[in-house]
């Protein structure tokens, strides 16, 4: 007989209790705790080939004799995904992409499917009928791809036993939330039915080596729904950010056991779909016909990719006594923190006035070489003057007002070079073991912030 329990569990995190608890032991949030009936069968029934269940024991082997194997990539046909991944989609892993509704993560999953050539692709939608998912497939492309196939179903069970007739070599989940297992007499979207299908899932790409792409719903904080075991159970997790009112997306990897953990794709919503954005430079660089005081241009990292970005600030007096400290894109405790090394260092008085930050683009930037630029666009604003928008910026900036070194000053000095920058500024222990005669802009080494603004401003 069915053995049936009730359970407690964190909507947030996922946290286990047999009882109700006001707040969480686990994420220390209140009033998360819903019950499910988890519903365990005496013998339990492998949900994916039961066959699977009489296969030889695993035995423990030596590092040693363990034989190495390369890895076996897919090539999505998207450059941009295939970044993202770390070189293109690796054969039985499960990867997990999650962003705001309507961002465009159906989009960007479609897309792949209808042009992914010799592969064949199952689709599978809980929350779209298959007029819908024709409809946007017309918009994006006039011709979808014959290898492409639509099942909309919710039930594991079912899903299984379509997949064991068509025996497809890609899978879609359109999405993980909307899934439900026989085996957990739960709601869809619950922590126990997202935990057991994502297993199952997981259980069926790991045993035939098919990869699967599982679309996930986010919290209102920003969270991906479910529990926090969702992402750890997948080999990568993928943000996809952007405003739904501007038209550049951001495809962000938050996590990859197959390539870097910080790589950025970065693409362009169109009536047709998403266009991928080759040169992010370029779209994050304003056209301006005439100097403006309060900008500056950093060379930036993200992941593997160098990027210049443009930083805007604004200064102003204070209009309601105690100054406003206000940074979009850039962490507000580090700007604060280079707001006390000019008052201290340089001697600029910015306790009585107002200061914004903007990192152009909507994008949020972590990288400390931009430390110099916005130093430089702060003072600009300030000054009321501008700076030349040939000259861009590397570098972080220290407590003791010093240009500290940073990483791979050879891509970030060779992207401002290929867009036609004329001077960089960069610490001066960046300086050893680089040849910087093969490039056509001037690098102007420095040790101290207070030789910039000599240079800068006079």
């Amino acid at each position: 007989m069915a053995k049936t329990k009730t359970a407690y569990f964190c909507q947030s995190c996922g946290y286990e209790s047999a009882k109700w608890l006001g707040k969480c032991p686990s994420c220390a949030q209140w009033n998360t705790f819903v019950e499910e009936i988890v519903e365990k069968a005496a013998i339990s029934v492998p949900t994916w080939k039961t066959e699977t269940s009489s296969r030889k024991l695993s035995k423990p082997s030596k590092v040693d004799d363990i034989q190495s194997s390369v890895e076996r990539r897919i090539l999505t046909g998207d450059k941009e995904l295939d970044r993202v991944l770390g070189g293109g989609l690796v054969e039985g892993s499960l990867v997990l992409i999650g962003g705001e509704p309507g961002i465009g993560k159906s989009t960007l999953m479609l897309q792949l499917a209808l042009n992914l050539k010799g592969k064949k692709l199952l689709y599978i939608s809980g929350e779209e009928s298959e007029q819908q998912i024709k409809m946007r497939a017309e918009r994006i492309k006039e011709t979808p791809s014959s290898d492409c196939y639509i099942l909309t179903e919710t039930s594991t069970q079912n899903i299984f036993k379509q997949i064991e007739i068509l025996e497809p070599e890609i899978l879609v989940v359109d999405s993980i939330q909307t899934l439900h297992s026989s085996h957990i007499d739960s709601t869809p979207g619950s922590v126990s039915q997202v935990r057991e299908c994502t297993a199952e899932l997981l259980r069926f790409a790991k045993e035939t080596g098919v990869p699967a792409f599982l679309i996930g719903h986010i919290t209102k904080d920003g969270a991906i729904a479910g529990p926090k075991i969702l992402e750890h159970m997948v080999d990568t997790v993928l943000q996809f950010e952007g405003d739904r009112h501007h038209v550049y997306r951001i495809l962000r990897s938050i996590k990859n056991r197959f390539g870097a953990a910080a790589e950025l794709g970065i693409y362009e919503m169109q009536g047709s779909g998403l266009r991928e954005v080759s040169n992010p430079s370029e779209i994050l660089l304003s056209q301006r016909d005439e100097e403006l005081s309060g900008i500056a241009i950093s060379a930036m990292l993200e992941g593997a990719r160098p990027m210049l970005i443009e930083t805007q600030a604004l200064v102003s007096s204070a209009a309601y006594g105690t100054p406003q400290r206000s940074a979009t894109g850039f962490d507000t405790k580090r700007m604060n923190m280079l707001l006390a090394v000019l008052e201290k260092r340089c001697g600029f008085r910015l306790s009585t006035q107002d200061v914004f930050l903007n990192i152009a683009g909507g994008i949020r930037v972590e990288d400390p070489a931009i430390d110099l630029a916005v130093l430089i666009a702060i003072i600009s604003s300030q000054q009321d003057i501008p700076i030349s928008s040939k000259s861009c910026f590397a570098a972080e900036v220290g407590l003791s007002g010093e240009i500290r070194a940073v990483n791979r000053i050879e891509q970030r000095i060779a992207e401002a070079d290929k867009l036609g920058f004329e001077t960089i500024y960069i610490s001066k222990y960046n300086l050893k073991g680089i040849d910087i005669s093969k490039y056509n802009l001037e690098v102007k080494a420095v040790s101290k912030i207070e030789e910039v603004f000599e240079m800068i401003f006079g």
